[in-house]
């Protein structure tokens, strides 16, 4: 260690330590070292959070009304709308336009896939009875 002093005198002196090559060297090493753990360390998370993101669970989607075949089947021509909503239940879709129309749709997605079992039925009204139904319309492919 060498020690600086003032040249008035008025402070303490000031001791400086003196680093080697070697020690320079070392001081390289252990901050090379730490840095690298550091990566690895944030690496190993980075990869950890990436691995995780694609195994996110999705559930079953089940959308609509999820009608009987034999409900269905029951439903005639000349029933009254209170009958079709106490043997069906309450229209999915209650269109504000068409009020002489309910719409009944149900589709089934399980996970990520698509919908595995679709249904859509119209029935028709003139005044309060059924004077139409229209049974296993096509919804769109990509449900």
């Amino acid at each position: 260690m060498r020690a600086y002093y003032d040249p008035d005198g008025r402070t303490a002196p000031l001791t400086v330590p003196i680093l080697t090559i070697p020690d320079l060297k070392m001081m390289a090493r252990k901050t090379a070292t730490e840095s690298m753990r550091k990566n690895l360390s944030l690496t190993v998370i980075l990869t950890a959070l990436l691995l995780a993101s694609g195994c996110v669970y999705q559930a079953s989607l089940s959308q609509g009304n999820l009608l009987e075949q034999e409900d269905v089947d029951q439903v005639t021509v000349g029933m009254t709308r209170g009958q079709i909503r106490f043997l069906l239940g309450t229209p999915m879709i209650d269109d504000p336009f068409h009020k002489n129309r309910w719409d009944y749709v149900y589709y089934l997605r399980v996970g990520k896939n698509k919908a595995i079992f679709k249904r859509w039925i119209s029935i028709y009204f003139v005044e309060e009875n059924v004077s139409e139904v229209i049974s296993d319309q096509e919804l769109r492919p990509d449900l």
